[in-house]
């Protein structure tokens, strides 16, 4: 018994002292600068579109959370995003460059003046209230209650559906999303709403944007 009592002890300790150790990355947006060569080939240039698993525009990561661009990336890393290209890059980067990487997005200049609220028609607000949507994403979609969630506010609405109905699907082998909470919420609604309420969240002023880059550096 004492030594099975030692054993845990000792595997507690493992597990706390790694928690810690994660704890401790913290992200420098400068050295953040010098590592996002495979970032601005598509986010790094208005307008880019991607052709997988649809065609639609890629995400907006400029003034996103330095939370939730390190979790998408560690998602990415372990398959829970599944994504070939993603991926690929993700597995490329240990946890100091995800930190640094999304420490200067983060760090981003944001748009001038604070988002201003529109109000959705009566069909897209039951839609939002039967989500739940702001109590995790926030006021106006832009101040998420954690931070490994998205700001969403504002984000290109076909990479929003994209990204909705991607949740919906569950042993995809390129495409899909493991998020428990997410899939419950996006498997309430029809592509069609899932459609509507990424146009309306899309259409709404945010802190996300397109900071044009050179390939070439």
């Amino acid at each position: 018994m004492k030594n099975i009592l030692l054993t845990i002890f000792s595997l507690a300790v493992a597990c706390a002292s790694g928690t810690v150790q994660a704890q401790e990355v913290r992200g420098d947006a400068k050295a953040g600068a010098g590592k996002i060569a495979m970032c601005i080939g598509c986010h790094g240039i208005p307008g880019y579109q991607a052709s997988f698993p649809e065609v639609h525009k890629v995400p907006m990561i400029s003034g996103q959370g330095a939370g939730y661009i390190a979790a998408a990336l560690h998602a990415y890393q372990k398959g829970e995003r599944r994504h070939p290209t993603m991926r690929s890059i993700a597995d490329s980067l240990t946890d100091q460059d995800i930190a640094d990487v999304s420490a200067y997005y983060a760090a981003q200049p944001r748009q001038a003046g604070a988002p201003a609220a529109r109000e959705p028609d009566a069909q897209v607000a039951q839609l939002l209230q039967k989500g739940a949507c702001v109590s995790c994403h926030g006021d106006n979609f832009s101040k998420p209650i954690d931070g490994s969630y998205p700001k969403i506010a504002g984000q290109h609405a076909d990479y929003l559906y994209v990204a909705l109905k991607s949740y919906k699907v569950d042993h995809g082998a390129y495409v899909g999303r493991s998020n428990g909470v997410m899939a419950g919420i996006a498997k309430q609604f029809t592509n069609a709403e899932l459609k509507k309420l990424a146009r309306y969240v899309g259409s709404l002023d945010g802190e996300l944007q397109v900071v044009p880059q050179s390939r070439f550096r």
